[in-house]
């Protein structure tokens, strides 16, 4: 069976004032709230916010529906994940545009969370198909197996930044592996990150009960991570509130998968092409206005072209135009919203108070902030320190490869880094001493492929990894089960 064709797959007003709950639109207790387009100020449309209360009873919901759904063949569900792929291709630039205007991105960044979507619906298709356990040794006469099994119900909580792509990377492998899933958007993109996914499994076939998807504030989160019926929580956000989840989580002796954040550490070596380094790092470090976990945070760059390296990114910095992303005029939109600016703009300045200089940007008119240079930067500086989620490169003189990566580790932990130089092999020889789960040789911080693992060490993440080899590992659990011909005689 085909995916069923719709003209349009977004119907903001199903969902106006309302929550995706069994299949249903439905009221919710907490009220609506507008969602605004970050470039014009406009109303996208209403949404419903969701209670404690709320949060429970879908949970107990998708409690009821999961058995049936782990219990069903699994080319049955890797069926879903295909025609759910197949949706998206159908609706490919309708779901792009949304996408942008609601995150406030540029196309390009909207067209590329379709793509990456369809490939992890793709690979959600794979996953019920492959081997789902082990034969282990035992004694003779026993036949002893190890199984994975499914958690029962997930709870997914998703940041504005990478909506779609950083609510499904954790929504399709879940339910893939036979789990249901509660799914918390961020209330600032509670389309692009939750009920594009409520349409899109719709469409697919999903049964009702198995997606719910309840925007909401802090309280409907913290009764998602506290309710015993859920016994794992995947979560993508910042450092303070994984923490708030993982001691939630920790209490209630729940699985939990924290993707938090971190400084991210570029190095430009006296080999490198400068030009071609210039470019990786002002992707890195301004694509989405700085808004991505695997920002280039800092630009480490040795002493000797230091320099020239600096006037290539002050003249990209000047360059690039800044607007209103869905025109398909401009390199950089505007950030999310009025509180993001002012954590950002309050870092840029105080760093500029402690001795950093600003070389380019630094303005900002409404939420469109220019892109932004810092030299001189240093450790004890905030721009140094903490994770700036903005549109900063902030720059930082080498002298030595020890020095470098003395530099480039100091901080409390990161997803990515990267390294550009000719020498292969000096490139990698400092790679391999990065504190970063992901490392790249001559390219920029910010990179995923779905079938890769995606994970960092301290504030970057609880020690794990989802994508990839790495999801048959989270989204399920360990059985162990024998079997004997006949019951033992015992001594007893």
């Amino acid at each position: 069976m085909g995916a069923p064709e719709h003209k349009t797959l977004l119907q903001p007003a199903a969902w106006k004032g309302r929550i995706y709950d069994s299949g249903e639109w439905t009221t919710p207790r907490g009220g609506s709230r507008e969602v605004l387009e970050p470039a014009t100020g406009e109303t996208l449309c209403s949404v419903g916010i969701a209670t404690a209360d709320d949060m429970a009873g879908a949970i107990g919901r998708a409690q009821a529906a999961q058995p049936a759904w782990a219990a069903l063949g699994p080319r049955e569900r890797a069926a879903v994940f295909h025609r759910a792929a197949a949706v998206l291709q159908q609706h490919f630039d309708e779901l792009a545009l949304a996408i942008a205007r609601e995150t406030g991105a540029i196309i390009p960044k909207g067209q590329h969370e379709v793509r990456e979507a369809i490939t992890l619906c793709q690979l959600a298709a794979a996953l019920p198909l492959q081997a789902q356990g082990q034969v282990l040794p035992s004694v003779p006469g026993r036949l002893s197996i190890a199984r994975r099994v499914p958690h029962g119900v997930v709870g997914v909580i998703s940041p504005f930044n990478f909506p779609l792509i950083l609510g499904l990377r954790s929504v399709a492998p879940a339910l893939a592996l036979g789990n249901a899933v509660v799914l918390k958007p961020d209330p600032r993109t509670p389309v692009s990150g939750g009920f594009l996914m409520a349409r899109l499994f719709e469409a697919a076939g999903l049964p009702a009960g198995l997606l719910q998807v309840l925007p909401g504030d802090a309280a409907a989160g913290e009764a998602l991570v506290s309710d015993t019926r859920v016994p794992m929580i995947a979560f993508t956000g910042s450092p303070a509130v994984g923490r708030r989840i993982g001691e939630l989580a920790g209490r209630h002796l729940k699985k939990v998968s924290l993707e938090l954040g971190g400084a991210n550490a570029l190095v430009v070596l006296d080999d490198a092409d400068l030009d071609a380094a210039a470019s990786a790092a002002a992707f890195g470090a301004w694509f989405h206005q700085g808004q991505i976990c695997m920002a280039s945070n800092r630009i480490l760059v040795h002493e000797s072209v230091y320099e020239a390296f600096k006037q290539r990114m002050v003249g990209k910095a000047t360059h690039l135009p800044v607007g209103d992303g869905a025109s398909g005029q401009v390199a950089l939109g505007p950030l999310i919203d009025a509180k993001q600016l002012q954590r950002f703009d309050a870092i840029v300045k105080d760093s500029v108070k402690a001795g950093a200089r600003l070389e380019a940007g630094g303005t900002h008119e409404g939420l469109f902030y220019k892109p932004t240079v810092l030299s001189n930067v240093r450790p004890g500086m905030r721009c140094f320190d903490e994770e700036c989620f903005g549109p900063v490169a902030n720059l930082i003189v080498f002298r030595t490869d020890d020095e470098a990566v003395e530099l480039a580790n100091d901080s409390q932990g990161g997803l990515a880094a990267a390294v550009i130089g000719k020498s292969v092999g000096r490139a990698m020889a400092i790679g391999q001493r990065l504190r970063a789960g992901m490392v790249h040789i001559n390219d920029q911080t910010v990179n995923d492929e779905c079938t890769n693992p995606f994970g960092g060490p301290g504030i970057g993440g609880n020690g794990g990894s989802v994508g990839g080899p790495a999801d048959i590992e989270e989204y399920t659990q360990w059985q162990w089960i024998t079997v004997k011909d006949t019951p033992p005689a015992f001594p007893f």
